[in-house]
């Protein structure tokens, strides 16, 4: 590594003291050190390690010494182009990846999974909200300053490349495994959701990846388990699934994520997965849609391509295909030993391999790889996890929580000597920083855990209620439980009711709304979301937000009051 190291700083310095002259020279400057740099890595390589650079290889940094020598092994002897980081913990993740980089002749692209932040897959590292709650804020500009410091965080921790923004357009509320990863369903907002996100981040000098193209969105199954079909006509998908994606293709977003998908519109071979189908990757995300960004698969191992072929051909399949970066593959040296061979006997070009391998290494000289510096572990954490993080997240939070209904002026609720108010806690979440901070402006009476027939009777004593419904992972969709709707419903038949939800709208879409004056949806469950809803219910703070999907008719997307 230190040869091609070397290089290429020398190249950049020498290149780099004509600085003084005008902007398009030197633009013409940068561009001829990328490319002698570029070039003279790939002449330096043997086709076995050219070929490795097309993979990154799954790892974790909460495992034992035989995973980690398992992967030094790849990186030594197969030449693997990057990692994609999984579960573990920041300091961890930054000594393991300085090992690793101090391995490879070429420098690796990191990669990890950071949707709403590390902390999608790290320990001791920040949240932030999910895309569905963001997709509720009408401010483009605080959807920026998420992928912003998102991109920060991700840069401090030596990560290139965050798998993130989702733009799948969620139409289907029984999507499996899209849900509150969707901005919503209006395409226009998931676009300019995506947009402002990818911008934010990119800004901070770490590529992002849309994901999971052709579109996701409307599925019932999982592409992990099984093959997911798409089953609408090219003119729905194309003005649809397609729309934020060729939205993100013009702001030149760095990467593109093929899902494994069955789409019998768009690729005529039945059971083909979107990831390994040549008319889906190469005739329209290449040719006809004009994307010139690293294309990835999705994971390799996940059963809706892992079903399809041995692994290895799998491998093969998807870079035969068009994709440039192949992820999570199950086995790394049998699949490019199958690629090596493919290449030996001319299945594979030339002129093929080196547009792959050498758009990924002008990604990584993009990256500053070609200048490699370990990443300094002092203060890691602090870094990460300081106080900018907790007030970003009260702004989204003050800026997506949505209210649905406010009958008779309901809300907001004054303290008032003669109302007797109480609170109910359903679901199986934590509450008590949404129920401490309603105390700090009204007499509320905490009735939680009483049995329904205790708790009706109780109730007779009380004008007004607030129910909080509390679930404890947000990422849910499904509807509140029968057991719980009865209760709402019945305690809404006598009295005056406020509904507040920490979960997905989705929640609510069983729920018969009619006798329930004032609901109010937070979209999750932290305590940062209980602290604003319930400065909103006692007026010091406007809700403000808008549904991003719909529940029903009466309450359809981009509803608020």
């Amino acid at each position: 590594m230190k040869k091609i190291l070397i290089g290429g700083v020398l190249v950049f310095f020498l290149i780099g003291i004509s600085c003084k002259k005008p902007n398009e020279k030197n633009n013409i400057n940068i561009y001829d050190a990328k490319k002698h740099w570029v070039d003279s890595v790939y002449s330096s390589l043997s086709t076995k390690e050219k070929v490795g650079q097309l993979f990154m290889v799954a790892t974790y940094s909460n495992r034992g010494k035989k995973h980690t020598d398992s992967i030094q092994k790849l990186i030594k002897t197969n030449g693997i182009g990057g990692l994609i980081f999984f579960q573990g913990g920041p300091v961890r993740q930054a000594k393991l990846t300085n090992t690793y980089q101090s391995l490879s002749k070429v420098p690796l692209l990191i990669g990890i999974d950071g949707e709403w932040g590390l902390n999608m897959r790290l320990d001791s590292t920040p949240r932030f909200p999910y895309n569905m709650t963001l997709g509720a804020i009408k401010n483009d500009s605080l959807i920026y300053k998420i992928g912003s410091q998102i991109g920060k965080q991700c840069k401090r921790l030596g990560i290139h490349i965050n798998f993130a923004p989702v733009v799948d357009i969620n139409t289907n509320p029984k999507n499996p495994i899209i849900g509150v990863r969707s901005f919503g369903e209006d395409k226009e907002n998931v676009a300019n959701k995506a947009i402002a996100f990818t911008h934010g981040m990119q800004s901070e000098g770490v590529m992002a990846c849309a994901k999971h193209f052709p579109g996701h969105g409307d599925t019932s199954q999982d592409s992990h388990k099984t093959l997911p079909t798409v089953s609408f006509n090219k003119q729905r998908i194309d003005s649809i699934e397609l729309y934020p994606f060729k939205k993100l293709f013009e702001k030149h977003i760095a990467g593109v994520m093929v899902a494994h998908l069955n789409v019998p519109s768009l690729e005529p071979t039945k059971g083909v997965p979107s990831s390994l189908s040549y008319t889906i990757v190469t005739d329209i995300l290449k040719e006809q849609l004009n994307y010139k960004g690293l294309i990835f698969t999705d994971a390799l191992n996940m059963k809706g391509a892992a079903n399809y072929k041995e692994p290895g051909d799998i491998d093969l399949a998807a870079f035969k295909a068009g994709n440039d970066v192949l992820l999570f593959t199950e086995n790394a040296p049998k699949a490019i030993s199958k690629i090596v061979e493919a290449y030996n006997n001319q299945d594979i070009t030339e002129e093929r391999l080196a547009y792959s391998v050498k758009k990924i290494l002008r990604a990584k000289y993009d990256a500053n790889l070609h200048q490699f510096k370990p990443i300094d572990i002092v203060n890691l954490k602090e870094d990460l996890n300081n106080s900018s993080n907790i007030l970003l997240n009260e702004e989204v939070f003050s800026n997506a929580i949505t209210a649905l209904k406010n009958s008779n002026r309901i809300l907001p609720i004054k303290e008032n000597e003669k109302e007797n108010i109480a609170y109910i806690k359903l679901g199986n979440g934590t509450y008590k920083t949404f129920l401490t901070e309603l105390k700090t402006g009204i007499k509320v009476h905490d009735l939680t855990g009483l049995s329904e027939e205790k708790l009706l009777q109780e109730l007779k004593k009380y004008d007004k209620v607030i129910i909080g419904y509390h679930r404890s992972n947000s990422r849910l969709t499904k509807a509140i439980s029968k057991k719980d709707q009865a209760i709402i419903e019945a305690i809404a038949q006598d009295k005056k009711v406020v509904l507040n939800v920490f979960s997905s709208q989705y929640a609510l879409k069983n729920l018969t709304l009619k006798n329930i004056e004032g609901v109010i949806v937070s979209f999750e469950n932290s305590e940062i979301a209980q602290k604003i809803s319930s400065q909103i219910i006692l007026g010091k703070k406007q809700a403000v937000g808008k549904l991003p999907a719909s529940i029903n008719n009466a309450y359809p997307v981009n509803f608020g009051i």
